[in-house]
């Protein structure tokens, strides 16, 4: 659809003002807040990301990018909502989500945590560069369903292995699914550190975290 190629591009072009009236334009001709996300606002910021690693864009366009995204979830969010679905599997659930210590990279996973909020999760997002007992007082703390861990640096990573250790230490580990991502991340990653799920893209977030749950 051409609305959907034009949401697209104007995600890469960090066009905020324009992405507003586009994406209400889209949903006026009845494409669904959902397909604008996947179809649209997801493949735009996996560009953006493609492009950055590869130097053809920097660190202001990106800002400029995500502040699009955001400008456009704000209006989506609602549609993205069903109210009406009391049998919904996200309804009370709770996904806190953080970058681990050492990493300040928060694009990511502010996009998870968006799609985890369209998705009705209450999400609660402890930041960037979160120290490992920031994460086990949040357990502690919110008690929540799903905790999501974030990393775009390989140095970074470990603290993921140390986040889960810790959680066992509390006596916390079976109380919570986590779960992990970032550029470096893989399935054999998170095989080998013990974590509950990966997914390979923003995409499938809300999907893995519906199996994980156990309502895939």
């Amino acid at each position: 659809m051409n609305e959907l190629n034009e949401i697209y591009t104007a995600v890469i072009a960090g066009d905020d003002k324009l992405i507003t009236g586009l994406v209400n334009t889209a949903l006026q001709n009845r494409i669904s807040a959902n397909d604008i996300t996947v179809q649209a606002l997801i493949p735009g910021m996996e560009e953006v990301g493609r492009q950055f690693k590869n130097n053809e864009l920097f660190v202001p366009e990106v800002m400029l990018a995500a502040r699009a995204m955001h400008n456009a979830m704000d209006i989506l969010k609602p549609y993205l909502l069903d109210p009406t679905d009391s049998k919904s599997f996200e309804k009370n659930k709770v996904f806190v989500i953080g970058t681990v210590e050492g990493d300040i990279h928060d694009i990511g996973k502010n996009l998870v945590g968006m799609m985890m909020e369209g998705a009705g999760f209450r999400v609660i997002d402890l930041g960037v560069n979160v120290p490992i007992r920031n994460f086990i007082t949040a357990v502690q703390e919110y008690k929540p369903n799903i905790l999501g861990l974030s990393a775009l640096l390989t140095t970074t990573m470990p603290k993921m292995a140390e986040i889960i250790m810790a959680l066992e230490k509390e006596n916390l580990r079976k109380k919570v699914i986590v779960m992990i991502g970032g550029a470096p991340v893989n399935q054999a990653y998170a095989d080998k550190i013990g974590a509950d799920g990966y997914a390979p893209n923003i995409g499938f977030i809300v999907e893995k975290a519906k199996q994980l749950i156990g309502h895939g």
